[in-house]
């Protein structure tokens, strides 16, 4: 992730397990950032993740952290933008800043949506664990050094562990800030549905050999009056509260179907699923007849799904995937290279497209055991009959990587980050 102020996330020296930031440079990140105004942090803390060490041994431990990382980066890049870093600051603790006029509520919300997402079932080696974090708030104070803000947060973090119950907490040791309620919040999100609110936004991909516009991913952005623009991350949190998230998610799914632009029809686009769709036993059925109602074309169409997501019910959702699939239908395995997706997961579903996830290219163009994974896992694709997508390509040796070993697709801020209907068209 790019930090603020145009610093590229290169100069940071990387976390050697998680690829983060380390907290060597986190600080220095501290020190640089503009006044206290426009800083806000937050310490993630894993409380006795040792137990997970203990149980599964150290590479058991180390695989749940990367995956956690995963999340945590992921989240900060949805929600944040290039206005922020992720680090691990050391063991299962890690920091979320960022530069930029958020407010304490806003800021609170983002922790409590991070909680939950960090919160995710997470498999390791044949369980499902859910690693429950703590988490530390603050804003700088005026003067206040980058060493300063981490023992505020380190205390504050120490404080709240001892607090049973209490996830989410302010350095100054008040609780959530004064605001909308939770319950407001999910009575704005269901109002915001009805009224056709919840906007979209494309992330565009492109042929790796070719540079041209080769499909884009829809994402949701809800542009809340009091609390800004909020991301999907957010807003899947927040639908979760109210049990709204089967609701959300096909309410964003209509929505990118029935999209009325010039361009409709004529570039690929994906859109994710959720895990409770999958559990509906009605999810394939509205979906056929969502593409009948809409009249978009099957073939135009990926549904990208985690093998996260299949944890609950692999079975039902094997069913469900097949039966989409035989109307023509795209089935995009995403975040693939992060730990979880197996053999199993590619024998069993109608897998059209392996999605890779950022933090396995991160450093494909300067370290020969990544390009080795890479080069591995695109000539099981090609033998499977699978593309490859990209994530995260930041830099042009990235690219020149993926030309030489034969991926297909990429995505990334090395040409572009989300944008609108009217600037896709723009680009066709």
């Amino acid at each position: 992730m790019a930090c603020a102020m145009g610093d590229p996330a290169a100069i940071f020296a990387r976390d050697p397990l998680t690829g983060l930031a380390s907290s060597s440079e986190a600080l220095a990140w501290l020190e640089r950032a503009p006044g206290p105004d426009y800083l806000q942090a937050m310490l993630v803390g894993l409380h006795r993740f040792r137990s997970v060490n203990i149980a599964y041994g150290n590479a058991g431990g180390d695989l749940a952290l990367a995956e956690i990382a995963r999340r945590i980066r992921d989240f900060a890049a949805e929600e944040l933008g290039p206005s922020a870093i992720v680090a691990r600051i050391g063991g299962g603790e890690f920091l979320v800043a960022c530069t930029g006029s958020l407010s304490r509520e806003r800021w609170q919300w983002l922790a409590e949506a991070l909680g939950r997402t960090v919160g995710r079932a997470l498999p390791v080696h044949g369980d499902v664990l859910h690693l429950l974090p703590r988490i530390a708030l603050l804003r700088r104070a005026p003067e206040e050094s980058g060493g300063r803000m981490l023992d505020r947060l380190d205390q504050a973090l120490g404080s709240l562990e001892q607090q049973s119950g209490r996830r989410v907490m302010w350095a100054d040791g008040s609780h959530r800030a004064r605001g909308r309620s939770a319950a407001r919040l999910e009575a704005d999100l269901i109002g915001a549905m009805a009224r056709d609110e919840i906007g979209l936004v494309f992330q565009p991909q492109y042929a790796v050999t070719t540079g041209t516009l080769a499909g884009a991913e829809v994402l949701a952005r809800w542009d809340h009056p009091q609390l800004g623009r909020i991301g999907a991350e957010t807003l899947f949190a927040i639908a979760e509260r109210g049990d709204h998230i089967e609701q959300l998610s096909r309410h964003i799914v209509q929505r990118a179907l029935a999209f009325d632009v010039p361009w409709k029809g004529q570039l690929p686009l994906s859109i994710n699923i959720t895990a409770e769709d999958l559990a509906a036993d009605d999810f394939a059925a509205s979906f056929a007849k969502a593409l009948e109602d809409t009249a978009f074309p099957p073939a135009m169409l990926t549904l990208e799904v985690t093998e996260q997501s299949l944890i609950a019910d692999f079975g039902r959702s094997a069913v469900s995937l097949k039966a989409i699939a035989a109307l023509g239908v795209r089935i995009a395995l995403d975040d693939f290279g992060t730990g979880y997706a197996n053999f199993r997961t590619l024998k069993a579903l109608p897998i059209d497209t392996l999605k890779l996830d950022a933090s396995l290219v991160g450093d494909v163009d300067s370290d020969p055991r990544d390009r080795a994974i890479l080069k591995a896992i695109v000539a099981m694709a090609k033998a499977l009959g699978q593309k490859i997508v990209v994530e995260g390509i930041e830099r042009d040796g990235q690219l020149a990587v993926l030309a030489d070993e034969g991926c297909d697709v990429f995505q990334g801020f090395l040409r572009s980050g989300p944008v609108s209907a009217d600037a896709i068209a723009a680009m066709l």
